[in-house]
Protein backbone atom coordinates (compact mmCIF):
# COMPACT_ATOMS: atom_id res chain seq x y z
CA UNK A 1 0.00 0.00 0.00
CA UNK A 2 1.73 3.21 -1.18
CA UNK A 3 -0.54 5.66 0.58
CA UNK A 4 -4.06 6.13 1.92
CA UNK A 5 -6.96 7.36 -0.10
CA UNK A 6 -8.67 10.46 1.16
CA UNK A 7 -12.02 9.70 2.75
CA UNK A 8 -13.84 11.47 -0.10
CA UNK A 9 -12.13 9.44 -2.80
CA UNK A 10 -12.46 6.29 -0.74
CA UNK A 11 -16.21 6.56 -0.36
CA UNK A 12 -16.76 7.70 -3.94
CA UNK A 13 -15.09 4.49 -5.09
CA UNK A 14 -17.13 2.17 -2.91
CA UNK A 15 -19.29 -0.28 -4.79
CA UNK A 16 -21.10 -2.37 -2.23
CA UNK A 17 -22.78 -5.31 -3.88
CA UNK A 18 -22.27 -8.41 -1.82
CA UNK A 19 -23.20 -9.66 1.60
CA UNK A 20 -20.61 -11.32 3.76
CA UNK A 21 -22.05 -13.77 6.26
CA UNK A 22 -20.67 -14.92 9.55
CA UNK A 23 -17.85 -17.32 8.80
CA UNK A 24 -15.78 -18.33 5.79
CA UNK A 25 -13.40 -21.25 5.48
CA UNK A 26 -13.55 -24.98 5.73
CA UNK A 27 -17.03 -26.27 6.37
CA UNK A 28 -16.22 -27.20 9.95
CA UNK A 29 -15.51 -23.52 10.62
CA UNK A 30 -18.75 -22.17 9.22
CA UNK A 31 -22.18 -21.26 10.44
CA UNK A 32 -23.54 -24.51 9.06
CA UNK A 33 -21.95 -26.41 11.89
CA UNK A 34 -23.97 -24.47 14.41
CA UNK A 35 -26.32 -27.37 13.64
CA UNK A 36 -23.76 -30.11 14.21
CA UNK A 37 -23.05 -31.79 17.55
CA UNK A 38 -20.91 -29.55 19.75
CA UNK A 39 -17.32 -30.35 20.60
CA UNK A 40 -17.49 -31.66 24.20
CA UNK A 41 -14.07 -30.15 24.96
CA UNK A 42 -15.17 -26.69 23.90
CA UNK A 43 -16.03 -24.29 26.73
CA UNK A 44 -15.40 -20.65 25.79
CA UNK A 45 -17.09 -18.99 28.73
CA UNK A 46 -15.60 -15.56 28.01
CA UNK A 47 -17.70 -14.84 24.97
CA UNK A 48 -20.77 -16.36 26.60
CA UNK A 49 -21.09 -13.95 29.53
CA UNK A 50 -23.92 -11.42 29.61
CA UNK A 51 -21.58 -8.48 28.96
CA UNK A 52 -22.04 -8.28 25.19
CA UNK A 53 -19.41 -6.79 22.88
CA UNK A 54 -18.10 -3.28 22.26
CA UNK A 55 -17.64 -3.71 18.50
CA UNK A 56 -18.21 -6.30 15.77
CA UNK A 57 -17.06 -6.66 12.18
CA UNK A 58 -16.25 -9.19 9.50
CA UNK A 59 -12.62 -9.24 8.39
CA UNK A 60 -11.32 -9.53 4.83
CA UNK A 61 -11.48 -13.35 5.07
CA UNK A 62 -15.17 -13.28 6.02
CA UNK A 63 -14.62 -14.15 9.69
CA UNK A 64 -16.64 -12.27 12.29
CA UNK A 65 -14.67 -10.53 15.03
CA UNK A 66 -16.13 -9.69 18.45
CA UNK A 67 -14.32 -7.03 20.49
CA UNK A 68 -14.61 -6.46 24.23
CA UNK A 69 -12.09 -4.66 26.42
CA UNK A 70 -8.56 -5.81 25.61
CA UNK A 71 -9.74 -8.95 23.84
CA UNK A 72 -11.09 -10.13 20.50
CA UNK A 73 -12.89 -13.37 19.64
CA UNK A 74 -12.67 -14.60 16.03
CA UNK A 75 -15.45 -16.69 14.54
CA UNK A 76 -18.43 -18.10 16.41
CA UNK A 77 -16.30 -20.27 18.69
CA UNK A 78 -12.73 -20.41 19.93
CA UNK A 79 -10.63 -18.71 22.59
CA UNK A 80 -10.08 -14.98 22.92
CA UNK A 81 -6.88 -13.19 21.91
CA UNK A 82 -5.39 -9.92 23.00
CA UNK A 83 -6.23 -7.17 20.52
CA UNK A 84 -2.63 -5.92 20.63
CA UNK A 85 -1.43 -9.36 19.47
CA UNK A 86 -3.90 -9.51 16.58
CA UNK A 87 -4.05 -5.94 15.28
CA UNK A 88 -0.79 -4.10 14.69
CA UNK A 89 -0.43 -0.83 16.55
CA UNK A 90 -3.74 -1.10 18.42
CA UNK A 91 -4.70 -1.93 21.98
CA UNK A 92 -8.19 -2.35 23.38
CA UNK A 93 -10.85 -1.37 23.89
CA UNK A 94 -12.22 -0.84 20.36
CA UNK A 95 -15.14 1.59 20.14
CA UNK A 96 -16.47 0.70 16.68
CA UNK A 97 -15.56 -1.35 13.61
CA UNK A 98 -16.65 -2.05 10.05
CA UNK A 99 -15.39 -3.53 6.79
CA UNK A 100 -15.86 -2.19 3.28
CA UNK A 101 -15.70 -3.90 -0.12
CA UNK A 102 -15.05 -2.71 -3.65
CA UNK A 103 -13.93 -5.41 -6.05
CA UNK A 104 -13.51 -2.85 -8.83
CA UNK A 105 -10.90 -0.90 -6.90
CA UNK A 106 -8.24 -2.92 -5.07
CA UNK A 107 -7.17 0.07 -2.97
CA UNK A 108 -10.61 0.26 -1.37
CA UNK A 109 -11.41 -3.45 -1.23
CA UNK A 110 -11.71 -5.46 1.96
CA UNK A 111 -10.40 -2.73 4.27
CA UNK A 112 -11.12 -3.09 7.98
CA UNK A 113 -11.66 0.10 10.01
CA UNK A 114 -11.22 0.02 13.79
CA UNK A 115 -11.99 3.08 15.94
CA UNK A 116 -10.66 4.00 19.36
CA UNK A 117 -11.09 7.36 21.09
CA UNK A 118 -10.13 10.04 18.52
CA UNK A 119 -8.37 7.84 15.94
CA UNK A 120 -9.10 5.23 13.28
CA UNK A 121 -6.88 2.32 12.18
CA UNK A 122 -7.22 0.74 8.73
CA UNK A 123 -6.09 -2.81 7.92
CA UNK A 124 -5.80 -5.07 4.91
CA UNK A 125 -4.87 -8.74 5.08
CA UNK A 126 -4.08 -8.29 8.77
CA UNK A 127 -1.58 -5.48 8.18
CA UNK A 128 -1.92 -1.82 9.11
CA UNK A 129 -2.13 0.47 6.06
CA UNK A 130 0.44 3.21 5.60
CA UNK A 131 -0.17 6.54 7.35
CA UNK A 132 -2.56 5.01 9.85
CA UNK A 133 -3.82 5.54 12.48
CA UNK A 134 -5.41 8.86 11.52
CA UNK A 135 -7.72 11.22 13.31
CA UNK A 136 -11.38 10.39 12.80
CA UNK A 137 -11.96 14.06 11.93
CA UNK A 138 -9.47 13.75 9.06
CA UNK A 139 -10.79 10.48 7.69
CA UNK A 140 -14.49 11.23 8.15
CA UNK A 141 -15.00 15.01 8.55
CA UNK A 142 -17.81 15.88 10.92
CA UNK A 143 -18.01 12.43 12.52
CA UNK A 144 -17.49 12.68 16.30
CA UNK A 145 -14.81 10.98 18.40
CA UNK A 146 -15.43 8.28 20.99
CA UNK A 147 -17.99 6.43 18.85
CA UNK A 148 -20.35 3.75 20.09
CA UNK A 149 -20.71 1.76 16.84
CA UNK A 150 -20.37 1.90 13.05
CA UNK A 151 -21.58 -0.15 10.09
CA UNK A 152 -21.31 0.08 6.30
CA UNK A 153 -24.45 0.46 4.18
CA UNK A 154 -24.51 -0.30 0.47
CA UNK A 155 -26.29 1.59 -2.27
CA UNK A 156 -29.65 -0.09 -2.73
CA UNK A 157 -29.82 -0.75 1.00
CA UNK A 158 -29.19 2.93 1.77
CA UNK A 159 -29.79 5.72 -0.74
CA UNK A 160 -26.04 5.87 -1.46
CA UNK A 161 -22.93 4.00 -0.35
CA UNK A 162 -22.66 5.15 3.24
CA UNK A 163 -21.25 4.55 6.68
CA UNK A 164 -23.58 4.76 9.68
CA UNK A 165 -21.86 6.05 12.82
CA UNK A 166 -23.63 5.76 16.18
CA UNK A 167 -22.99 7.93 19.23
CA UNK A 168 -25.53 8.14 22.01
CA UNK A 169 -28.98 8.64 20.51
CA UNK A 170 -27.61 10.21 17.31
CA UNK A 171 -26.79 8.50 14.01
CA UNK A 172 -24.32 10.17 11.64
CA UNK A 173 -24.79 9.06 8.01
CA UNK A 174 -21.62 9.71 6.03
CA UNK A 175 -21.43 9.51 2.22
CA UNK A 176 -19.37 11.59 -0.19
CA UNK A 177 -21.91 10.75 -2.89
CA UNK A 178 -24.47 13.06 -1.28
CA UNK A 179 -24.58 16.77 -0.57
CA UNK A 180 -24.02 17.46 2.24
CA UNK A 181 -21.91 14.35 2.88
CA UNK A 182 -22.92 14.12 6.54
CA UNK A 183 -26.46 13.89 7.88
CA UNK A 184 -27.64 13.47 11.47
CA UNK A 185 -30.65 11.46 12.54
CA UNK A 186 -32.39 10.69 15.82
CA UNK A 187 -33.60 7.08 15.88
CA UNK A 188 -35.20 7.00 19.32
CA UNK A 189 -36.96 3.68 18.79
CA UNK A 190 -33.69 1.90 18.03
CA UNK A 191 -31.98 3.10 21.20
CA UNK A 192 -28.23 3.25 21.73
CA UNK A 193 -26.12 0.77 19.74
CA UNK A 194 -23.03 -0.46 21.55
CA UNK A 195 -22.09 -2.39 18.39
CA UNK A 196 -23.53 -2.71 14.88
CA UNK A 197 -22.98 -5.11 12.02
CA UNK A 198 -24.23 -5.86 8.50
CA UNK A 199 -24.72 -9.56 7.81
CA UNK A 200 -26.40 -11.15 4.80
CA UNK A 201 -27.84 -7.79 3.66
CA UNK A 202 -29.43 -7.22 7.05
CA UNK A 203 -28.49 -4.71 9.75
CA UNK A 204 -28.21 -5.40 13.46
CA UNK A 205 -27.91 -3.05 16.44
CA UNK A 206 -26.47 -4.55 19.64
CA UNK A 207 -27.15 -3.16 23.07
CA UNK A 208 -25.14 -5.23 25.50
CA UNK A 209 -25.90 -8.89 24.94
CA UNK A 210 -29.19 -8.21 23.10
CA UNK A 211 -29.72 -7.14 19.51
CA UNK A 212 -32.42 -5.94 17.13
CA UNK A 213 -32.59 -5.90 13.36
CA UNK A 214 -33.24 -2.44 11.90
CA UNK A 215 -33.90 -0.56 8.67
CA UNK A 216 -30.71 1.38 7.79
CA UNK A 217 -32.69 4.15 6.05
CA UNK A 218 -35.38 4.88 8.62
CA UNK A 219 -33.99 3.34 11.80
CA UNK A 220 -37.21 1.34 12.19
CA UNK A 221 -36.83 -1.66 14.47
CA UNK A 222 -37.68 -4.80 12.48
CA UNK A 223 -37.36 -7.41 15.25
CA UNK A 224 -40.54 -8.28 17.14
CA UNK A 225 -38.44 -8.31 20.32
CA UNK A 226 -34.74 -8.10 21.30
CA UNK A 227 -32.83 -11.35 20.80
CA UNK A 228 -29.81 -12.72 22.64
CA UNK A 229 -26.47 -12.65 20.80
CA UNK A 230 -25.55 -16.01 22.32
CA UNK A 231 -28.44 -17.68 20.50
CA UNK A 232 -27.51 -16.42 17.04
CA UNK A 233 -24.02 -14.97 16.61
CA UNK A 234 -21.81 -17.02 18.92
CA UNK A 235 -21.84 -20.61 20.05
CA UNK A 236 -22.56 -21.16 23.72
CA UNK A 237 -23.20 -24.48 25.49
CA UNK A 238 -26.88 -25.37 25.64
CA UNK A 239 -28.06 -22.24 23.82
CA UNK A 240 -29.23 -21.16 20.41
CA UNK A 241 -31.70 -21.90 17.67
CA UNK A 242 -29.15 -24.48 16.49
CA UNK A 243 -29.45 -26.30 19.82
CA UNK A 244 -33.11 -26.99 19.04
CA UNK A 245 -32.36 -27.97 15.44
CA UNK A 246 -29.95 -30.68 16.57
CA UNK A 247 -32.92 -32.62 17.89
CA UNK A 248 -34.22 -33.11 14.32
CA UNK A 249 -31.92 -35.26 12.18
CA UNK A 250 -33.76 -34.48 8.94
CA UNK A 251 -33.59 -30.75 9.55
CA UNK A 252 -29.90 -31.03 10.40
CA UNK A 253 -29.28 -32.81 7.09
CA UNK A 254 -31.18 -30.15 5.14
CA UNK A 255 -29.31 -27.31 6.83
CA UNK A 256 -25.92 -28.96 6.47
CA UNK A 257 -24.91 -27.91 2.97
CA UNK A 258 -22.22 -30.61 2.89
CA UNK A 259 -24.64 -33.48 3.49
CA UNK A 260 -25.50 -35.76 0.58
CA UNK A 261 -29.08 -34.51 0.27
CA UNK A 262 -30.10 -33.36 -3.20
CA UNK A 263 -30.84 -29.71 -3.98
CA UNK A 264 -34.15 -29.21 -5.76
CA UNK A 265 -33.25 -25.90 -7.40
CA UNK A 266 -30.40 -23.52 -8.19
CA UNK A 267 -30.83 -19.99 -9.45
CA UNK A 268 -29.35 -16.50 -9.71
CA UNK A 269 -31.14 -13.17 -10.05
CA UNK A 270 -30.44 -9.94 -11.97
CA UNK A 271 -28.21 -8.65 -9.16
CA UNK A 272 -25.98 -11.76 -9.42
CA UNK A 273 -27.26 -13.13 -6.14
CA UNK A 274 -27.12 -16.93 -6.43
CA UNK A 275 -29.04 -19.50 -4.43
CA UNK A 276 -29.30 -23.22 -3.79
CA UNK A 277 -32.69 -24.53 -2.57
CA UNK A 278 -33.29 -27.65 -0.54
CA UNK A 279 -36.31 -28.80 1.47
CA UNK A 280 -37.84 -25.34 1.90
CA UNK A 281 -34.49 -23.75 2.86
CA UNK A 282 -31.80 -21.97 0.87
CA UNK A 283 -28.08 -21.09 0.88
CA UNK A 284 -26.45 -18.02 -0.65
CA UNK A 285 -23.74 -18.91 -3.19
CA UNK A 286 -22.67 -15.69 -4.86
CA UNK A 287 -19.87 -14.33 -2.67
CA UNK A 288 -16.46 -15.90 -2.19
CA UNK A 289 -16.61 -14.49 1.35
CA UNK A 290 -19.94 -16.08 2.18
CA UNK A 291 -20.27 -17.96 5.36
CA UNK A 292 -22.78 -20.75 5.17
CA UNK A 293 -26.11 -20.45 6.85
CA UNK A 294 -29.36 -22.14 5.87
CA UNK A 295 -32.44 -19.89 5.84
CA UNK A 296 -36.11 -20.79 5.35
CA UNK A 297 -37.28 -19.51 1.96
CA UNK A 298 -39.73 -17.17 3.70
CA UNK A 299 -36.73 -15.34 5.18
CA UNK A 300 -36.17 -13.57 1.84
CA UNK A 301 -39.41 -14.26 -0.03
CA UNK A 302 -42.37 -13.38 2.15
CA UNK A 303 -45.22 -15.94 2.10
CA UNK A 304 -43.15 -18.50 0.17
CA UNK A 305 -43.27 -21.88 1.88
CA UNK A 306 -42.12 -25.42 1.13
CA UNK A 307 -39.98 -27.04 -1.54
CA UNK A 308 -38.97 -24.98 -4.59
CA UNK A 309 -38.98 -27.12 -7.74
CA UNK A 310 -37.43 -24.48 -9.99
CA UNK A 311 -36.43 -20.81 -9.86
CA UNK A 312 -35.24 -18.25 -12.40
CA UNK A 313 -34.99 -14.49 -12.91
CA UNK A 314 -36.16 -12.14 -15.65
CA UNK A 315 -36.40 -8.32 -15.83
CA UNK A 316 -35.98 -7.67 -12.11
CA UNK A 317 -38.40 -10.41 -11.16
CA UNK A 318 -37.68 -13.78 -9.62
CA UNK A 319 -39.99 -16.69 -10.42
CA UNK A 320 -40.56 -19.77 -8.23
CA UNK A 321 -42.26 -22.91 -9.48
CA UNK A 322 -43.79 -25.21 -6.86
CA UNK A 323 -45.80 -28.10 -8.19
CA UNK A 324 -48.29 -26.71 -10.72
CA UNK A 325 -48.05 -23.10 -9.49
CA UNK A 326 -45.71 -20.16 -10.05
CA UNK A 327 -44.99 -17.27 -7.65
CA UNK A 328 -43.26 -14.03 -8.63
CA UNK A 329 -41.23 -11.50 -6.62
CA UNK A 330 -39.81 -8.16 -7.72
CA UNK A 331 -36.09 -7.76 -7.01
CA UNK A 332 -35.45 -4.22 -5.88
CA UNK A 333 -33.79 -3.51 -2.52
CA UNK A 334 -35.67 -6.50 -1.09
CA UNK A 335 -37.86 -9.18 -2.64
CA UNK A 336 -41.48 -8.06 -2.79
CA UNK A 337 -44.30 -10.48 -3.73
CA UNK A 338 -46.11 -9.49 -6.94
CA UNK A 339 -49.87 -9.22 -6.55
CA UNK A 340 -52.00 -11.93 -8.15
CA UNK A 341 -49.61 -14.80 -7.44
CA UNK A 342 -49.30 -17.70 -7.03
CA UNK A 343 -51.16 -18.78 -10.15
CA UNK A 344 -51.22 -21.99 -12.23
CA UNK A 345 -48.38 -22.58 -14.69
CA UNK A 346 -50.93 -22.83 -17.50
CA UNK A 347 -52.30 -19.41 -16.62
CA UNK A 348 -48.84 -17.81 -16.63
CA UNK A 349 -47.59 -19.39 -19.88
CA UNK A 350 -49.23 -21.18 -22.78
CA UNK A 351 -47.69 -24.64 -22.31
CA UNK A 352 -50.00 -27.38 -23.60
CA UNK A 353 -49.88 -30.39 -21.31
CA UNK A 354 -47.23 -29.01 -18.93
CA UNK A 355 -48.48 -29.04 -15.35
CA UNK A 356 -45.19 -29.64 -13.52
CA UNK A 357 -41.56 -28.69 -14.06
CA UNK A 358 -38.31 -30.43 -13.07
CA UNK A 359 -36.04 -27.48 -13.89
CA UNK A 360 -36.30 -24.01 -15.41
CA UNK A 361 -33.72 -21.37 -16.25
CA UNK A 362 -33.03 -18.16 -18.12
CA UNK A 363 -29.66 -16.89 -19.31
CA UNK A 364 -28.39 -13.33 -18.75
CA UNK A 365 -29.94 -10.63 -20.96
CA UNK A 366 -32.34 -13.05 -22.62
CA UNK A 367 -36.12 -13.41 -22.62
CA UNK A 368 -35.87 -17.13 -23.40
CA UNK A 369 -37.15 -19.39 -20.63
CA UNK A 370 -36.10 -23.03 -20.85
CA UNK A 371 -38.23 -25.60 -19.05
CA UNK A 372 -37.05 -29.17 -18.50
CA UNK A 373 -39.29 -32.11 -17.72
CA UNK A 374 -37.73 -35.54 -17.93
CA UNK A 375 -35.39 -35.40 -20.93
CA UNK A 376 -37.43 -32.78 -22.80
CA UNK A 377 -36.48 -29.12 -23.03
CA UNK A 378 -39.14 -26.57 -23.99
CA UNK A 379 -38.50 -22.94 -24.95
CA UNK A 380 -40.90 -20.20 -23.80
CA UNK A 381 -40.72 -16.57 -24.98
CA UNK A 382 -41.22 -14.56 -21.80
CA UNK A 383 -42.22 -11.51 -23.83
CA UNK A 384 -45.20 -13.29 -25.40
CA UNK A 385 -45.58 -15.95 -22.67
CA UNK A 386 -45.95 -18.59 -25.40
CA UNK A 387 -44.06 -21.74 -26.26
CA UNK A 388 -41.59 -21.33 -29.12
CA UNK A 389 -41.21 -24.45 -31.23
CA UNK A 390 -41.61 -28.00 -30.05
CA UNK A 391 -39.95 -29.77 -27.12
CA UNK A 392 -36.42 -31.01 -27.84
CA UNK A 393 -34.64 -34.02 -26.38
CA UNK A 394 -31.52 -33.68 -24.22
CA UNK A 395 -29.08 -36.42 -23.24
CA UNK A 396 -29.92 -36.22 -19.53
CA UNK A 397 -32.78 -38.56 -18.68
CA UNK A 398 -33.44 -36.96 -15.29
CA UNK A 399 -32.61 -33.42 -14.09
CA UNK A 400 -33.01 -31.94 -10.61
CA UNK A 401 -32.24 -28.34 -11.52
CA UNK A 402 -30.52 -26.07 -14.02
CA UNK A 403 -28.90 -22.63 -13.83
CA UNK A 404 -27.46 -20.34 -16.50
CA UNK A 405 -25.15 -17.41 -15.78
CA UNK A 406 -22.18 -15.60 -17.31
CA UNK A 407 -20.07 -18.75 -16.83
CA UNK A 408 -22.38 -20.98 -18.86
CA UNK A 409 -25.13 -23.53 -18.27
CA UNK A 410 -25.17 -25.96 -15.35
CA UNK A 411 -27.30 -29.10 -15.21
CA UNK A 412 -27.71 -30.60 -11.73
CA UNK A 413 -28.50 -34.21 -10.91
CA UNK A 414 -28.00 -35.85 -7.52
CA UNK A 415 -24.63 -34.80 -6.12
CA UNK A 416 -23.19 -33.93 -9.55
CA UNK A 417 -23.38 -31.10 -12.07
CA UNK A 418 -22.60 -30.90 -15.78
CA UNK A 419 -21.28 -27.72 -17.34
CA UNK A 420 -22.04 -26.55 -20.88
CA UNK A 421 -20.94 -23.38 -22.63
CA UNK A 422 -24.52 -22.60 -23.64
CA UNK A 423 -27.90 -24.13 -24.46
CA UNK A 424 -26.87 -25.02 -27.98
CA UNK A 425 -24.01 -27.16 -26.69
CA UNK A 426 -26.47 -29.01 -24.43
CA UNK A 427 -28.85 -29.63 -27.32
CA UNK A 428 -26.16 -30.87 -29.69
CA UNK A 429 -24.16 -33.00 -27.24
CA UNK A 430 -24.25 -36.75 -27.68
CA UNK A 431 -22.24 -37.39 -24.53
CA UNK A 432 -22.39 -35.66 -21.17
CA UNK A 433 -19.29 -33.79 -20.00
CA UNK A 434 -17.34 -35.05 -17.02
CA UNK A 435 -19.42 -34.49 -13.87
CA UNK A 436 -18.36 -32.08 -11.15
CA UNK A 437 -19.17 -32.30 -7.47
CA UNK A 438 -21.85 -29.82 -6.38
CA UNK A 439 -20.78 -29.69 -2.74
CA UNK A 440 -17.12 -28.93 -3.39
CA UNK A 441 -17.57 -26.60 -6.39
CA UNK A 442 -20.57 -24.51 -5.32
CA UNK A 443 -20.64 -24.95 -1.54
CA UNK A 444 -16.98 -24.96 -0.46
CA UNK A 445 -17.22 -28.39 1.18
Amino acid sequence: MKGPLTSSLFLSLLSFGFSYPLIKGKHNDTGTNLFSPPDPSYNDTGRCTDEGFGAMTLDDKGVMHFFRGDYVWMGYQGPSKLIKDSWEGLTGPVDAAFRVSNENNPLAHQRIYLFKDTRVWRYFDGKLDDKYPRLISQEFPGVPDHLDAAVECHKGECRADSILFFKGDTVYIYSSQEDPPLKKRQWAALGNCTAAVRWLERFYCFNGINFNRFDPVTGQVLSPRPLDTRDYFVRCPGRGHAHIARQNATLMSIKNRCSNRTFEAFSSDDKSRAYAFRGGWYFRLDSSKDGWHAWPVSHSWRNLQGVVDAAFSFENRMYFIQGSEVSVYSTDQIYIPVAGYPKPIQEEWELPGVTEVHAAFTCPHSSDLYIIKGNKLTLVDLKTRKQSGGARTIIHQEVDSAMCNVHGLYIFRGQSFYHYKNVEELLTSTQAPAPGNIASYFLDC
